[in-house]
């Protein structure tokens, strides 16, 4: 979360918790969804915040939907990145050459971070290329130095935990009706893992969104344009924050 709070921070206090099973929150049991929700409530009590803006990237916006249809009274406002209410994927079979690629790829990239030689050889025929559209080198740096870490700290658990979720047809379309505050919506219109057509069909049922679609971009869109985000969020903020 990092590529928001360096730029939010000066103007905000900013809480980038992790999630349960992932990053530094680790266990080894299972759990549930919902969990989620929980702990997220719970931090906010322990650090009285009594109202507050949320920002949530995938499934962080899915908690952020949740955490404003059970508490209302607590948030704000949202900015919700590729996420949706009825999340749906669009992604191709997974081969074990897109494994091996992308093996390759990250253990190449973590070494020279965005080193153009391994985004043009490995990168750009690895997994990376669902996740992103525009392999920048800034991109690939990202991914060396966040994604990569983030994805070998994420625990069974937390994996076992999501699968259930999506397997379950998890879908708070009609609930999001109900989220009165205001609500920003970004998404990349080349997004396999959630597709821009559910983070539009979820717009379409927040009654005061703002949304917009980048074109040429995936999941991790904030990483490919930052700077093009960032001006978006501010813009929004000077109005609704």
């Amino acid at each position: 979360m990092s590529v928001f709070t360096e730029k939010l921070a000066q103007r905000y206090t900013t809480i980038a918790p992790d999630l349960r099973g992932y990053g530094q929150s680790r266990t080894n049991q299972p759990f549930v969804m919902q969990d989620h929700l929980a702990d997220l409530m719970s931090l906010l009590d322990r650090l009285k915040i009594e109202h507050c803006l949320v920002l949530g990237w995938s499934l962080g916006g899915i908690l952020a939907m949740e955490l404003a249809v059970q508490q209302p009274q607590r948030v704000t406002g949202l900015i919700l990145l590729a996420t949706a209410a009825r999340p749906r994927g669009s992604h191709p079979p997974i081969t074990w050459q897109d494994h091996a690629l992308t093996a390759i790829a990250s253990l190449i990239n973590k070494a020279v971070p965005g080193w153009q030689w391994n985004i043009e050889t490995f990168g750009r025929r690895s997994l990376y290329r669902y996740l992103i559209q525009q392999h920048t080198p800034q991109a690939y740096q990202r991914l060396a130095n966040e994604a990569f870490p983030a994805f070998l700290k994420t625990s069974r658990p937390a994996q076992q935990a999501l699968n259930q979720a999506l397997r379950a047809g998890y879908n708070r379309l009609p609930d999001v009706t109900q989220i009165a505050v205001p609500t920003l919506v970004l998404c990349g219109d080349c997004d396999r893992h959630i597709t821009a057509a559910a983070s539009q069909e979820t717009a379409q049922n927040l009654p005061r969104n703002t949304l917009k679609t980048y074109p040429q971009t995936a999941h991790l869109f904030p990483w490919e344009i930052p700077d093009q985000v960032l001006a978006d969020i501010d813009q929004w903020l000077q109005t609704h924050g």
